[in-house]
């Protein structure tokens, strides 16, 4: 990807698909840290995204140099009511953490792919067709 040439906007934009797809594949594939890692990039690119898009600057204009961490952030979207709040980010950050550290056992990450997606959704990332991604190189991680 040539984040250059895509310019800031739409380079978060194809990060956030790419790490989300890359998460699930690592899930299916049990690497579970390996999978919360990428969702929690594919996350913060999202959440970027979005306070970069034009058509959403207003309401959050600003919003990143503001919230330097990725908790401020969710936080603040979900109280500009962009976000409803029932993501547990705080668990995820957790799970982030751990992910970390260790490699988690595969239960670890229950529900954490289905909570990242409704976030996704509630920005406007979601859905897209997967089809307009590059296609992954099966010999990565």
């Amino acid at each position: 990807m040539d984040a250059e040439a895509l310019g800031p906007e739409r380079a978060a934009l194809q990060r956030a698909r790419l790490h989300l797809r890359g998460g699930r594949r690592r899930l299916r594939q049990g690497k579970t840290s390996a999978g919360v890692a990428a969702l929690s990039d594919a996350l913060t690119f999202a959440m970027e995204w979005y306070c970069s898009s034009f058509k959403w600057r207003s309401p959050l204009k600003g919003a990143r140099e503001k919230f330097l961490d990725d908790s401020s952030l969710y936080a603040a979207l979900v109280g500009a009511g962009v976000l409803n709040g029932t993501f547990d980010f705080d668990r995820f950050a957790s799970l982030v953490d751990q992910a970390l550290e260790s490699e988690l056992p595969v239960t670890a990450a229950n529900g954490i792919l289905e909570g990242v997606e409704s976030v996704f959704t509630q920005l406007g990332v979601l859905p897209f067709d997967e089809g307009e991604l590059p296609p992954e190189d099966s010999g990565t991680f």
